[in-house]
């Protein structure tokens, strides 16, 4: 009898653990989506649709330096730095100017 109360207790204690760890998952999840929501709202302000559209493509292919690139612009925008939008052409130049220089390997055969 005492054996099956104390499993139940921890049956108990389990399920509480879990349904703790499930509101912190979702609390986790809602806010990053709220952060994604903030980031794009600033990426619209100052980008036009043809470069977001150009960065959406970019963080297709390269998510990490597309990320970087955006947190580059959201911060410059955010202190000033940024009078006006950037359009497509402008990204290019930024995008050229972050984008490191590719080696050129050549391989002689003796």
């Amino acid at each position: 009898m005492d054996d099956d109360k104390e499993l139940q207790e921890i049956r108990r204690r389990k399920l509480e653990a879990l349904q703790q760890d499930q509101v912190q998952q979702e609390a986790q999840t809602q806010e990053n989506e709220q952060y994604e929501q903030q980031r794009q709202a600033v990426l619209r302000q100052i980008l036009t649709p043809e470069a977001r559209a150009r960065l959406a493509r970019l963080k297709i292919a390269r998510a990490e330096f597309a990320e970087a690139v955006e947190n580059q612009l959201i911060m410059l925008a955010q202190s000033g730095k940024l009078n006006a939008t950037i359009d497509d052409a402008s990204l290019v130049q930024i995008l050229e100017k972050l984008t490191p220089q590719k080696r050129e390997i050549t391989i002689k055969r003796k």
